[in-house]
């Protein structure tokens, strides 16, 4: 009898957890020559297959023995088939071919030949590793780059199960892979530039003002005058990810499975666009067995852009409150509730109406006044109270479409948003996300100022919500004008932002 133990990882969420791989090889006269216990799903069952191919193709001897092995703790649910590896691993300790493993940590699918396949949360489970003061991490090749941003951890890329037994008998030297660890820079030079934007001179204002305070945008106007044109450009006048943030959306997409092969850290902000037949598990995340990450946190520190938004289903909108509220989203489940990043900023798209043309001075609306609230009624007051800027995105007069533009680029415009956010960062919090004691310290408002709000939120109807979105994005307007005060024309121009909810949902 002969038992031996490896250590392996799952990821529930956006962590990863140590998984103990206990094997125990014996004689046994049952039909049942290979059991995994431990809560294992199908794919882990099928593991037993893969392993016994992949250890005779590869040159190794396969036990005539009964096998067990137990992923602990055996309470908690494994998913996939990442612990291929280190379920062959351990049969080969138990026969004695490698020794002990103690300070290593495994992942990594078996082909049938024995080659090493990619998994899903890499980075994830490097950093659990750390944590666990685990030295080396033995992962596929394909993975290595993007574990090894994780110091203090030896990643080790392999692509045969031959090269893993070669690491650990030292038979070869392999030296650990390396990452970018010393920052991160955003690729704006494949981002879309505001200057092949013609006319919507306000439009471009609203948003620079958004980028610049972390700010969700709605914009309303007829098809065809620039609404998706405008929103693919707001990437590139945000500012480039910090190491932190990369390495969060990194571990994001490498858990939902979409980080590219042998890639490191993502250097870009995303900018997911989900259509409108959406799920409420695909943009918020959940799905069968263990809950994946949706398009809120797939577009988490980067844009989450909506198009068409009263297209989507209304039940599907209003799962956007939490995430909007919270910058995060909770997945509670039988056995356990999971908690993923959804700090993201939402740039929304719409018609007035049905027909589009609801209030242009062109064409004539088609729609009649109850078609008009039923199309518009699908964005409930709640959902428009946690978007802080309302927009109108006419469509664009033949002089300007025809004209050469007012000539402002994205590189002028992100100058401008980066001395912004980095005022923003001396305080602590970008507007946006600014708690209601430090809004009012950093929103006192003159007498002009007072009435100006005053007059806005009693003519208007908004709600306290609204009143505070106000306040942050005048906040945001005064730091555009490098203004330590807020003062009544930012209050003017931020109570501008607020009052086409009013003009079509009233």
């Amino acid at each position: 009898m002969a038992l031996f133990r490896t250590r392996s990882a799952a990821v529930y969420g956006i962590d990863a957890h140590l998984i103990d791989v206990e094997v125990d090889m014996y004689s046994s006269k049952s039909q049942r020559d290979f059991i995994t216990v431990g809560m294992p799903d199908t794919a882990v069952r099928e593991s037993r297959e893969r392993i016994k191919s992949a250890l005779m193709n590869s040159g190794f001897h396969y036990p005539a023995k009964a096998i067990t092995i137990n992923l602990a703790p055996a309470n908690v649910r494994k998913e996939g088939a990442g612990f291929d590896l280190p379920m062959a691993m351990g049969i080969l300790g138990a026969m004695g071919t490698v020794g002990r493993m103690d300070d290593h940590l495994l992942v990594g699918e078996l082909s049938l030949d024995g080659a090493v396949r990619p998994v899903r949360g890499a980075l994830s489970i490097a950093v659990c590793a750390r944590k666990q003061g685990i030295h080396n991490l033995i992962v596929p090749q394909d993975n290595a780059a993007e574990a090894a941003v994780v110091e203090g951890v030896n990643v080790f890329g392999v692509k045969h199960l031959s090269d893993v037994v070669a690491l650990l008998t030292a038979t070869e030297i392999v030296a650990p892979a390396v990452g970018a660890r010393n920052g991160v820079c955003a690729a704006h030079e494949d981002t879309p530039d505001f200057r092949d934007v013609r006319g919507q001179t306000t439009a471009k204002r609203a948003l620079e003002v958004a980028a610049a305070g972390a700010h969700n945008v709605l914009m309303i106007g007829p098809p065809g005058s620039g609404k998706t044109m405008l929103a693919k450009r707001l990437a590139g006048i945000l500012p480039p990810l910090t190491f932190e943030e990369a390495i969060e959306t990194t571990q994001v997409h490498s858990i939902a499975g979409l980080l590219p092969s042998k890639s490191g850290l993502l250097s870009a902000r995303p900018f997911r666009s989900p259509h409108h037949t959406v799920s409420d598990a695909g943009l918020i995340g959940g799905g069968s067995g263990t809950a994946r990450p949706g398009e809120v946190s797939l577009a988490n520190h980067g844009i989450l852009f909506l198009d068409e938004l009263p297209e989507f289903p209304r039940n599907v909108l209003e799962m956007l409150r939490q995430p909007l509220e919270d910058g995060q989203v909770t997945i509670a489940r039988s056995n356990m509730t999971l908690t993923f990043p959804a700090m993201f900023t939402l740039v929304g798209a719409m018609n007035p109406c049905r027909c589009g043309y609801f209030g242009d001075a062109s064409k004539e609306c088609r729609c009649t006044p109850a078609m008009i609230q039923q199309y518009l009624g699908k964005i409930s007051g709640p959902l428009l109270d946690r978007i802080d800027m309302h927009i109108e995105v006419p469509a664009v007069a033949y002089k300007e479409l025809r004209g050469n533009g007012d000539g402002t680029t994205s590189e002028q415009m992100r100058e401008r948003v980066l001395r912004t956010r980095a005022r923003q960062r001396a305080r602590g919090y970008y507007n946006a996300h600014l708690p209601p004691q430090q809004l009012r310290k950093l929103t006192a408002l003159d007498d002009a100022g007072e009435r100006t709000l005053e007059m806005a939120v009693r003519r208007m109807g908004l709600s306290a919500r609204a009143h505070d979105r106000i306040l942050k994005v005048a906040r945001t307007i005064a730091d555009l004008a490098e203004s330590e005060c807020v003062s009544a024309k930012h209050v003017a121009e931020a109570v501008q932002y607020r009052s086409l909810d009013r003009n079509y949902w009233s």
